[in-house]
């Protein structure tokens, strides 16, 4: 268990969907720590766990005691107050050498609609959201190189993802589920992200990673599959919704930063996994 004396990490927003994944993907292997927003009587007995909101809470505090050698991203919630949060956070990952590791979004690359993204490519956006993981970035990119790692993220599906959960909601109310039949994308699972996450955390691997299937899938097509994965096809009602007449594509593909083969997912091996 040599591993576990390495590093000590903290998981901002640990409660979240994704947060939360990590903290028990890396929790066995390393001292880590999370926050929480919402009080929650199990965390709240978790000695491993801080109640913290970014929006009205000093980060410091909760730095002073943990004294992170790694700092994990995955927050949600008001954006300016994020982009004020990641500025204090980069002061400290400067001062103390320690890293970060940013959880962003394919949305950095949304106002190219031509064709998929890769690490190097210029980031653009047409939408509030991917502006303000664009901001972050750029802040984070100031920083030395060996302390960042800034990982880009497609749509995330699993068995317990917001995601899946909603499929499942609407179909049981009836609704109709939203499909975008001309976006072409890239996916992941939560169970990928949280593997490829520990690996570059023991490989000390920096940079920009594009953490996508490495296959597209159009968007409409996908969600049928996952739908047919629960054996629901019969129940679910689709609303087409159109944003353009020509195909868009929103996909983050691995080209520089490639991980290991074992670490790769393919669009078919999140299906398999739902049908587990």
């Amino acid at each position: 268990m040599k591993e576990a004396n390495k590093h000590t990490i903290l998981i901002l927003g640990g409660s979240g969907f994704l947060g939360n994944a990590i903290y028990k993907e890396l929790c066995a292997y390393f001292r880590t720590f999370a926050t929480y927003n919402t009080s929650h009587s199990q965390l709240e007995k978790n000695h491993h766990f801080f109640q913290y909101n970014f929006e009205e809470d000093d980060i410091y505090e909760i730095l002073d005691i943990v004294k992170p050698t790694i700092i994990i991203s995955a927050l949600r919630g008001d954006f300016s107050k994020q982009v004020l949060l990641h500025q204090h956070l980069a002061e400290y990952v400067f001062s103390q050498k320690v890293k970060l590791l940013f959880l962003s979004s394919a949305n950095v690359f949304d106002a190219y609609s031509k064709y998929p993204s890769y690490e190097e490519d210029k980031t653009l956006t047409n939408s509030v959201y991917g502006l303000f993981k664009i901001k972050i970035e750029n802040l984070l990119l100031r920083l030395p190189k060996t302390q960042v790692a800034i990982l880009r993220m497609p749509m995330v599906f699993g068995a317990q993802s917001p995601r899946i959960a909603e499929i499942l909601q609407n179909i049981k109310e009836n609704a109709p589920i939203e499909v975008f039949p001309n976006l072409i994308m890239n996916v992941t699972t939560d169970s990928k992200v949280t593997q490829q996450i520990h690996y570059i955390i023991n490989r000390n691997k920096y940079g920009v990673f594009h953490l996508g299937s490495t296959d597209l899938v159009h968007h409409d097509e996908f969600i049928k599959e996952i739908v047919a994965s629960f054996q629901l096809e019969k129940k679910a009602l689709y609303k087409q919704v159109y944003t353009t007449n020509d195909d868009r594509y929103l996909a983050v593909l691995p080209k520089f930063n490639k991980l290991p083969k074992h670490l790769q997912l393919h669009s078919q091996d999140l299906l398999k996994e739902l049908k587990m």
